[in-house]
């Protein structure tokens, strides 16, 4: 079928839910860099490049679906935020939202420390030589041998998520004749405005132990007598994909009175104070992101005004971005596969890829860019929904996007800010392979994680 053969379906949004964009944008062709990586743009021939490397070249080198990120940018993300908090204040890059050991050399180069939350995203740091002592180690549910690995490491703190968590520590570093310093993580009860599944720090949810009732100080009883631990501060994570600072203020106002509370009962002023990350980026040209200078003037200015008014010395304070560096910097390349108009709906546009690789859509309803990035259109606007190849209805991209009205298979697709959690919670569904991550800097493009193989999963069937 020629690219102008079949029906382009609706060109306008009345089918849009409620709360979507209401008309389709301007110029198709644009890249907004709201969303967009900083080196993406469009050659002459109108084809998208990233770093000096056109989409085509990489899809023919690297196949599709895949996810490319632009090395310059992640650097540039990660020497913004270490220097907006400055040489009195710590930048952990949440390893979770995407860990490999490129990135962890990066981070280690830029000056920052990593936050890992497993067994293996500590083996991942410590292969790739982040030093230890800059590595935080969190998690709700640690393992004995897990534990042990970090202590043994000599990480530079352990985040304590549970009581039995406080005594499991204490033993694992008595045994071995060491004494690590910990956070306890508490929920200070903040309603975050995001979705549910990713709001951590209301009561009724799985990490932390909650400041109501006195858990929380019952907790910093218990670390202050344990000889195996050195408690060291206090930790709040209020949730993921924030823009609105107000949270942080009521988070850091009770944490500050906690403090308060502990020095007062044990004559003690803990050093640090770690308000997690969660801050906000953009996956549509609608969201507005803070820049990482206003949000460390923020959270700077907060802290400091509660620890005043509690005539407490200012305690070091501790961020943990990890989506705010590597998602924007990152798009996942598709090849169109098939395109179906329902008359008075939207067309489909099927992709070589789908929830396997990026599952998020499905799992927290999320929204998503997209665009055109194999040549420039001329035609008029079409309202398409993004869809996996996958057998499940659910298998949606994006939900609700234009696209021109020429589209056909063949044409490359992008959907920007995929560098967080797209790659880190990607399945073998349908046993589909899951994507490489391919990083491209300064006109060259080299392979950071490979594309699986079906060999790989043969490899794991034993049986």
């Amino acid at each position: 079928m020629s690219r102008s053969a079949h029906p382009a379906g609706p060109r306008h949004a009345d089918v849009l839910p409620e709360g979507h964009y209401s008309a389709p944008p301007a110029d198709l062709n644009a890249l907004d860099h709201k969303v967009w990586a900083q080196t993406v743009g469009r050659n002459a021939d109108g084809v998208a490049t990233v770093g000096g490397v056109d989409v085509k070249t990489l899809a023919e080198e690297h196949g599709t679906p895949a996810y490319i990120l632009d090395e310059a940018d992640f650097r540039a993300r990660a020497r913004a935020w270490r220097s907006a908090f400055g040489a009195d204040a710590d930048v952990f890059y949440a390893g979770k939202a995407f860990l490999s050991r490129a990135v962890v050399r990066w981070l280690h180069e830029e000056g920052l420390n990593l936050d890992v939350c497993s067994g293996g995203e500590l083996a991942t740091a410590l292969s790739a030589g982040m030093p230890a002592e800059r590595v935080a180690f969190h998690g709700n549910n640690k393992s004995p041998d897990e534990i042990r690995r970090a202590v043994e490491a000599g990480v530079g703190r352990i985040v304590l998520d549970s009581f039995q968590e406080i005594v499991r520590v204490a033993h694992i570093a008595q045994s071995l004749g060491k004494r690590q310093k910990v956070q306890i993580r508490i929920t200070v009860g903040v309603e975050a405005h995001t979705h549910e599944f990713i709001a951590t720090a209301h009561e009724d949810q799985k990490f932390g132990i909650p400041l109501a009732g006195g858990q929380a100080a019952e907790a910093v009883r218990r670390a202050l007598q344990l000889d195996g631990l050195e408690l060291i501060g206090i930790h709040s994570h209020i949730g993921s994909q924030i823009f609105d600072m107000s949270g942080f203020e009521v988070a850091a106002h009770r944490v500050v009175g906690l403090l308060k509370d502990i020095r007062d009962e044990h004559g003690v002023e803990l050093p640090e104070i770690d308000l997690g990350g969660g801050l906000g980026i953009a996956y549509t040209s609608d969201d507005d992101p803070r820049e990482p200078h206003e949000i460390a003037k923020a959270l700077t200015e907060i802290v400091s005004r509660e620890c005043d008014a509690a005539r407490l010395r200012t305690p070091r304070i501790s961020v943990e971005p990890g989506r705010a560096i590597v998602g924007p910097t990152a798009f996942t390349l598709y090849e169109v596969g098939t395109v179906k108009p329902l008359e008075g709906l939207r067309t489909y546009v099927s992709v070589d890829g789908g929830m396997s690789d990026n599952i998020r859509t499905a799992l927290y309803d999320a929204e998503y860019s997209v665009a055109l990035v194999s040549r420039a259109s001329s035609a008029e606007p079409m309202l398409a929904r993004v869809v996996g190849k996958h057998c499940e209805s659910g298998d949606i991209v994006v939900k609700d996007a234009f696209l021109p009205a020429d589209l056909a298979p063949g044409d490359l697709i992008a959907v920007p800010a995929t560098g967080a959690y797209c790659r880190s919670m990607a399945s073998n569904y349908n046993h589909v392979l899951r994507p490489p991550v391919v990083a491209v800097k300064d006109g060259e493009a080299r392979v950071i994680v490979r594309r699986e193989t079906e060999e790989d999963l043969l490899r794991l069937d034993v049986g």
